[in-house]
């Protein structure tokens, strides 16, 4: 259950950084608000907006940080851990119902160690 409140929560920061990013003025817009851009009438002032947008976004982006260390950290400590390579599938179940299902098409009687160790293909033609 935390874990998904951590996720909702690392969404939602992530969305918050981009819209702040995406409102925030460029260096170069400063240029335009000297020849009557009228940034001095608004509710922060002529710096203010600047500033706090500047420091929402890194209160944002801390925060970001902290709830991605915070997944990778519990994600280490989930009790199951699955591989796509070491699940098997159901053996009990057919693919096609017309077609019955075999155990196994490896002779399971012949153990690991007397299996040889060569190549099952040979290479042809010497390579000199």
């Amino acid at each position: 259950m935390l874990y998904q409140i951590i996720i909702v929560i690392h969404i939602l920061l992530a969305l918050g950084i981009i819209g702040l990013v995406l409102i925030q003025h460029g260096k170069g817009a400063d240029a335009g608000a000297t020849f009557g851009g009228g940034a001095s009438g608004s509710v922060f002032g002529a710096q203010g907006s600047a500033s706090f947008l500047s420091r929402t976004t890194a209160i944002f982006a801390t925060l970001f940080f902290i709830t991605s260390l915070s997944l990778a950290i519990l994600s280490g400590y989930q009790d199951k851990k699955t591989d796509i390579m070491n699940v098997a599938p159901e053996a009990t179940q057919p693919l096609r119902p017309d077609v019955p299902v075999s155990r196994s098409t490896v002779d399971e009687s012949v153990p690991i160690s007397e299996i040889p160790a060569e190549p099952a293909v040979k290479e042809v033609g010497g390579g000199q």
